[in-house]
C-alpha cells in the first residue's frame, strides 16, 4: 500500500487514513465485513432450483399454470437472491478518513433512521425496521453513507435481529477503532405477525454497546433519546 510521505497511508480503495485498513485476500484472515465474494448460480442449477420451488408451491396448492403464476418460481428465486445480497460483501466499506478531533471521547456521531429489510433465519419470513448507529470517532471517520451500507450488509441475508445488531456493532468497532459504538434496532417481525401468535402490533428493540458507551450512562441516554425520538415520530 503506497505512502504519501507524510505518515498517512493511502487506502487501496481511495481516501486517506492514518493507518491501513486490513484487506486480506484469504477468507480465514478477514472478518466478515471485509470479505467481498460475488455469487453466481449457473443456468442449469437455476433451472433445477425453479423445479424445486414449483414442486413446493404446487404442493401448497398454487395453480402454476395461470398467466400470473407461470413465472412465479423464477421471480421468487430472483427476489430471494436479491434479498440475500449481503452475503456478497461490500467493497465500498473499505475506506476511512483521518479525524481532526481525535482526542474527544464524548462527541458522538449518530446516523438514523436507516431502513432495513431482512429475512428471519428461522422461518425465512421478513422483518423490517429502522437502525440508529452512533460512534465516537478516534483516529478515523467514515462517510455517513457507509453506515447505511454496513446496516444493509448484515440485513440482506438470513439472520435474527440480535445477531444482526451485534454484527453491526462489532464490524463498526473493528472498521473504525473508535472510542465507542452504539447500535439501536427497532423492527416488526412477520414471523410473529403472519403466523404463530399473530401479534400485529409488536415491535422488537435491541441495543448494543461497545467501548465508551458501555461505561458512560450519559452517552447511552443521549444516544437512546435521539434514536427513540426518530423512530417514534408521529
Amino acid at each position: 500500500m503506497p505512502n504519501d510521505g507524510d505518515g498517512e497511508v493511502i487506502d487501496i480503495r481511495g481516501g486517506l487514513i492514518p493507518g491501513p485498513l486490513r484487506h486480506a485476500t484469504d477468507p480465514e484472515e478477514t472478518t466478515e465485513w471485509e470479505q467481498v465474494s460475488p455469487r453466481h448460480i449457473d443456468a442449469a442449477d437455476w433451472e433445477r432450483y425453479e423445479t424445486y420451488v414449483s414442486e413446493i408451491f404446487g404442493a401448497f396448492g398454487m395453480d402454476l399454470d395461470t398467466p400470473g403464476t407461470r413465472e412465479t418460481p423464477n421471480r421468487f428465486l430472483k427476489a430471494m437472491f436479491d434479498a440475500t445480497s449481503g452475503y456478497e460483501g461490500d467493497e465500498k466499506l473499505l475506506t476511512a478518513f483521518p479525524n481532526e478531533s481525535a482526542e474527544s471521547e464524548y462527541n458522538q456521531i449518530v446516523e438514523g433512521g436507516i431502513s432495513f429489510y431482512a429475512l428471519c433465519e428461522h422461518h425465512a419470513l421478513p422483518f423490517h425496521g429502522s437502525a440508529y448507529l452512533g460512534y465516537i470517532p478516534h483516529e478515523r471517520i467514515i462517510g455517513l453513507s457507509k453506515l447505511t451500507r454496513l446496516v444493509r450488509l448484515f440485513a440482506r441475508r438470513f439472520t435474527v435481529q440480535e445477531w444482526m445488531g451485534r454484527s453491526i456493532a462489532d464490524a463498526l468497532f473493528d472498521l473504525m477503532e473508535p472510542h465507542g459504538v452504539a447500535v439501536y434496532l427497532e423492527a416488526e417481525h412477520l414471523c410473529t405477525q403472519m403466523r404463530g401468535v399473530r401479534e400485529e402490533h409488536s415491535r422488537t428493540v435491541t441495543t448494543f454497546w461497545r467501548g465508551t458507551y458501555e461505561e458512560n450512562a450519559d452517552l447511552r441516554r443521549e444516544f437512546l433519546d435521539l434514536a427513540r425520538s426518530g423512530t417514534h415520530k408521529a
